[in-house]
């Protein structure tokens, strides 16, 4: 997972608990987790987003989509998380340019 993904997940956790209390954030940051672990096992289960680059994928779990990266060899790195009432193609637009920073950031840090 990136920094981004992770401040994502903070600020997911913290507006559930706001309007929806500990327990019921707790249990939506559990299934975001299970997600995260299933498309590990099964990476087949991420779909492309044209018109973007052919490794940038993502996985819908509840009301989220998971942006990753599965250009790195073995590897489905979790560059953000949206939420599906987003304009995920335009959401995406604007954050390609620094998504694709990000990527080559973390290839470095890799090899």
């Amino acid at each position: 997972m990136t920094q981004r993904s992770l401040r994502d997940l903070i600020a997911i956790e913290a507006y559930s608990v706001e309007q929806f209390g500990r327990r019921v954030a707790n249990q939506y940051l559990d299934k975001l987790e299970s997600g995260i672990n299933r498309i590990k096992e099964n990476p087949d289960l991420l779909r492309e987003e044209p018109p973007f680059h052919a490794s940038l994928k993502s996985y819908r779990i509840e009301k989220h989509v998971l942006v990753c990266e599965t250009g790195v060899r073995g590897k489905i790195i979790v560059l953000t998380l949206l939420h599906g009432s987003m304009d995920i193609p335009a959401r995406l637009a604007e954050l390609e340019p620094a998504l694709v920073m990000e990527v080559a950031m973390l290839l470095k840090k890799l090899k």
